[in-house]
């Protein structure tokens, strides 16, 4: 079957394997077509065509064979210990899953990096793994919440709790669920079931063509999909070979300018940052056809599909604060790692910390893979997060304006400078996760003139030198004020958090 793709790797100066995936990944549009027309009153077809198309993808298409059945073997080992592994004190199937899942994962990703296989240049199990990883591990959470009091669970758990464990049929349709295999979008298994029995359509009013159950709009959200990330390729395969993070590596870089190297290198940050914005708009346009990602009906009738996003492109090249950037990159992993890790490591009835942070970013790197630049990208990522959340906690509140005022000129410029710093921040954390290289990468930060560490170091030098009791100081007057002019609304209060004084906590004895 090589054959078919040889000459298109050829017109195109990529790999075999990325045209591979390209062409799988616009096959699923047709392919999502017909699963949708399967009777949702069948769902066992539904669980087998999808199950059918990851078979034709790993063997006759990848020839994958053996990484097809340590898939599967992963997904049969979560089944079972999610079944069986709650014993008299309820024993928790979400941990042990994650040890299983994640080690068997690490394993792959050391002989990924043995073999020297490049991100998306030669296909193996680990791209598939990581996100069957997200969807077992999830499951088994989900699995554990289900045993567990409803008083102990947020919104999220309660809504995605499975009461019901699944036939095996269920279960292996859901990790071999066939437009997301490969680069996601990763789904809960409640998303699953909901898009297998059209849970979400069967109350609606509006109806598509033929009284089916199925919106009108799908066609036309997916090919817009598929439009846009055909541009996004198109823009990767056209200025990727001149513009990418490797230029620092160049002579010609060295010879320019400092200011100069940092503006050039924000520019191979966008067109770096393309390839992902193809592939999971190509994915996400093929599952949108399959029925999942839609989320209600705008005030206009219009149907909207944005559940199965895992880009915001306009919020990662543009992002007011890091947070926005990381809620809006590979936003199916972000979900993942919030509730299957940031909040189960955080102690009961404890906020999460930078504590929490820290082991999400870590597992976030073992996640993406063994290379030590891996770690440098998001250990660098952790101290930005925590700079960003000392900057919005306590300069931010004071720019804000009261209710139904419109923003200050300061607070305009507080957010035209917090997008320029973050995607300065951006670009400088993400370098050795593009590199793959330690020493590429501190020669390239060098070139840089260390302007992120800097810019870090600088932050939470302020911050934790005296900067944090300012800004608290400056909140206290604002409040003080606020106060005297006839109260804070609770939308004020929110936004000072002035903590309590002594004399609120235990009034004097007059006041008593």
């Amino acid at each position: 079957m090589d054959r078919l793709f040889v000459p298109l790797a050829s017109l195109f100066g990529a790999s075999v394997d990325q045209v591979k995936l390209i062409t799988y990944l616009l096959v699923s549009y047709p392919l999502g077509t017909l699963f949708i027309h399967i009777p949702s009153n069948r769902p066992e077809l539904r669980h087998l065509f999808s199950t059918a198309i990851t078979l034709l993808l790993f063997f006759p298409v990848l020839r994958l064979y053996g990484a097809f059945f340590q898939l599967l073997g992963g997904s049969l080992a979560t089944y079972y210990l999610a079944q069986y592994v709650h014993g008299p004190k309820k024993k928790c199937p979400g941990l042990s899953s994650r040890l299983v899942a994640m080690g068997h994962l690490i394993v792959n990703h050391v002989i990924r990096d043995i073999y020297k296989y490049g991100p998306y240049e030669t296909l193996e199990i680990t791209g598939p793994q990581m996100v069957l990883t997200m969807k077992l591990t999830t499951f088994a959470w989900n699995v554990y919440d289900a045993r567990q009091p409803l008083a102990d669970l947020d919104k999220w758990q309660t809504a995605k709790r499975i009461t019901d464990f699944p036939t095996l049929l269920e279960f292996v349709g859901y990790s071999f669920y066939f437009p997301g295999i490969i680069v996601g979008p990763y789904l809960d298994y409640a998303e699953y079931m909901d898009l297998i029995n059209e849970t979400k359509f069967k109350n609606l009013v509006l109806k598509g063509k033929g009284g089916r159950n199925v919106p009108s709009g799908r066609k036309r959200a997916a090919y817009r999909k598929m439009l846009a990330g055909l541009v996004y390729l198109g823009v990767f395969v056209g200025f990727s070979s001149s513009w990418n993070y490797s230029i620092s590596l160049t002579p010609w870089f060295v010879q320019q300018s400092l200011l100069f190297r940092i503006a050039v290198y924000q520019l191979c940050g966008v067109v770096e940052r393309t390839k992902y914005y193809a592939i999971w708009t190509l994915t996400e346009g093929a599952s949108i056809l399959t029925g999942l990602g839609f989320t209600g009906i705008s005030a206009s009738g219009d149907t909207l599909w944005t559940g199965a996003a895992n880009v915001d492109v306009l919020n990662i090249e543009f992002p007011s604060n890091f947070k926005i950037f990381f809620d809006s990159w590979n936003m199916k992993a972000n979900v993942w790692l919030r509730e299957c890790v940031y909040k189960r490591v955080t102690p009961k009835g404890k906020k999460p910390g930078f504590r929490s942070s820290m082991i999400t970013f870590m597992t976030s790197a073992f996640w993406h893979g063994i290379a030590s630049s891996y770690y440098l990208s998001f250990l660098t990522a952790g101290f930005i997060t925590t700079i960003a959340r000392l900057a919005r906690k306590n300069i931010r509140p004071i720019l804000l304006p009261a209710p139904g005022s419109p923003p200050s000129l300061a607070k305009r410029a507080y957010d035209v400078l917090g997008t320029i710093v973050t995607v300065l921040l951006i670009n400088y954390a993400s370098a050795p996760h593009m590199l793959l290289d330690v020493e590429a990468s501190f020669a390239t930060w060098a070139r840089l003139g260390f302007y992120g560490h800097i810019i870090i170091g600088g932050g939470l030098a302020f911050f934790y030198s005296g900067g944090t009791k300012f800004f608290r100081r400056v909140q206290a007057k604002h409040a003080a004020a606020a106060a005297a002019a006839g109260g804070m609304t609770p939308v004020q209060e929110k936004q000072f958090m002035v903590p309590p004084t002594l004399d609120q906590i235990v009034p004097p004895p007059g006041d008593r």
